[in-house]
């Protein structure tokens, strides 16, 4: 019996039907958070390639998401992942306005991270 997967990164039926809401609008999708100041420290979504991403940054996945047939990957800054390192987090939106830069934007929700720590057995998990 294989042990269950460990993931550093999910997210909530109402982030993953705005998912494939956006796909199908849009096309391939990827999340960066940044870990700046306002609404940086929020998970941003963009069109996948449209945010450049480079040393200074840490894929922390690629999140399989119903509706949506590709993987939709989650980059945080390398700054923001050694103080996150140990947390679980969870995609989630909520009405209001968040960053004009995220594709969500305009439809009048924004995401959010909702975070909790790992446990000892995750944590190991994830580090191996």
């Amino acid at each position: 019996m294989n042990p269950p997967e460990v993931a550093r990164v999910a997210v909530t039926p109402a982030a993953a039907g705005l998912l494939a809401e956006l796909y199908a609008a849009h096309g391939p999708l990827m999340f960066h958070q940044s870990g700046g100041c306002c609404d940086g420290s929020s998970p941003m979504c963009y069109l996948a390639g449209e945010f450049r991403t480079g040393a200074s940054d840490v894929l922390l996945t690629a999140l399989r998401v119903d509706g949506v047939p590709e993987p939709v990957t989650f980059w945080m800054s390398a700054a923001q992942f050694e103080r996150w390192r140990h947390t679980h987090l969870t995609v989630d939106v909520v009405p209001g306005r968040g960053s004009g830069f995220s594709l969500e934007a305009p439809e009048g929700v924004r995401f959010l991270i909702r975070s909790r720590l790992l446990t000892s057995a995750e944590d190991l998990a994830l580090d191996a």
